[in-house]
């Protein structure tokens, strides 16, 4: 028997990875790409949102605060209040390669931008 993905407040993690994000207005800004987690407490620092692009080429990815993002079940997404023309400014990068997770300044950016 297959263990559910979904259970009660929990969720998987391949679950949330594609779910959408919703901006002010009930506007889709983009997705959530990954999700990373601390290695030793074990708990979700940041959701990566996939947006821009065509057809998921040219894509940037926005790190954003785990806690910046709620849930809405009405929607069946991630709601974050901001808007597509916001989110523009914050911290951002091309590929997974180029932002580096292990630089204590780099999640400094994230977390002084939001």
């Amino acid at each position: 028997m297959a263990m559910e993905e979904t259970t009660g407040s929990l969720i998987g993690s391949d679950k949330v990875q594609g779910t959408v994000v919703y901006g002010a207005n009930d506007e889709k800004i983009g997705s959530i790409e990954r999700i990373m987690i601390e290695k030793i407490s074990g708990q979700v620092s940041y959701a990566v949102l996939s947006f821009g692009g065509f057809l998921g080429m040219g894509n940037e990815h926005y790190p954003l605060p785990w806690n910046s993002l709620m849930y809405d079940t009405g929607l069946g997404g991630y709601r974050i209040d901001v808007t597509a023309d916001q989110l523009k400014s914050a911290p951002k990068y091309k590929t997974d390669s180029s932002w580096n997770w292990s630089d204590p300044a780099s999640s400094k950016e994230i977390d002084d931008y939001w």
